[in-house]
């Protein structure tokens, strides 16, 4: 397929040192095997692990290019993330992506809250140089936007570049699950 998206995956782990399968690592080769939609996949434990694989994914892999949605797979709060017990800010990950991911879309998992003002979206991608911002409005326990509906986004974002046409077609085929996880993009 000449305009296959990839997918780059971080996720928050406790500890990096544990080898074990993550249910999001399991998924994510589901989706390949599946769906055709290639990722890479790393696993981070604190916000220098998570610098050091964006740095190798930007300076040492030459098809970044190909790589358009940053899929964040983190806990957290409101608007923030929590990597080794310590919360970075909305604000704090832009700075982090500054400039980096021009053209990306930064989609969020449903481990963290994403509300995000008109303002906090603006400054989010006009720092970061992001298309857009997604992710979703409730955390509920037990219903995981992993293995469900983030699914269907990459999908239907592989077929169409349009966003809002994408997010359209979302809410028509999976309209309960959309409005009960709360699904937002900013762009």
């Amino acid at each position: 397929m000449e305009n296959e998206k990839f997918i780059f995956c971080l996720e928050a782990i406790p500890d990096i040192d544990n080898t074990e399968t993550t249910e999001v690592l399991k998924i994510l080769e589901d989706v390949a095997l599946k769906q055709g939609i290639a990722s890479i996949y790393k696993a981070c434990d604190d916000i220098e692990g998570l610098e050091e694989s964006l740095n190798n994914l930007l300076y040492e892999d030459h098809n970044f290019k190909d790589y358009e949605i940053i899929y964040l797979v983190m806990p957290g709060e409101h608007n923030n993330i929590l990597l080794n017990n310590y919360y970075y800010s909305i604000e704090e990950i832009a700075e982090l992506f500054e400039g980096r991911m021009t053209g990306k879309v930064i989609h969020f998992a449903n481990k963290k809250i994403l509300d995000l003002t008109d303002e906090e979206s603006q400054y989010f991608l006009d720092v970061t140089g992001a298309r857009a911002i997604s992710g979703y409005g409730t955390n509920l326990s037990g219903i995981s936007s992993v293995g469900t509906i983030d699914r269907v986004f990459f999908s239907l974002y592989q077929e169409n570049e349009d966003l809002k046409e994408v997010v359209e077609m979302m809410f028509q085929k999976h309209f309960n699950l959309c409005k009960l996880l709360d699904f937002r993009l900013y762009y």
